[in-house]
């Protein structure tokens, strides 16, 4: 496994853990069908994982904040599980 695959692994299996999913980057890497939007996360637990992930890749890649956040912005839009509406409190 390279780096950038390492980096991916790592990413997914953090963004599965913060979401609640019992799913790891083994169950769909390689998958061609849209995995992605099968599951779901609330937006405070998809702004951990991008936060998680941006101090991640700094330290990995020792990028700046500003590219770790870009890089994080286009996993999250390629493979970030699909936001889940958060149900208002009706009265």
């Amino acid at each position: 496994m390279n780096k950038q695959q390492e980096i991916a692994k790592d990413l997914i299996n953090k963004m599965f853990e913060l979401s609640g999913h019992p799913l790891r980057y083994e169950d769909v890497v390689g998958r061609q069908d849209n995995w992605f939007q099968q599951y779901t996360m609330t937006q405070d637990q998809n702004d951990e994982w991008r936060k998680w992930g941006v101090e991640y890749l700094r330290k990995k890649k020792r990028w700046t904040k500003k590219m770790a956040e870009r890089e994080m912005a286009m996993v999250d839009l390629y493979c970030g599980l699909k936001i889940e509406k958060e149900l208002g409190l009706q009265s």
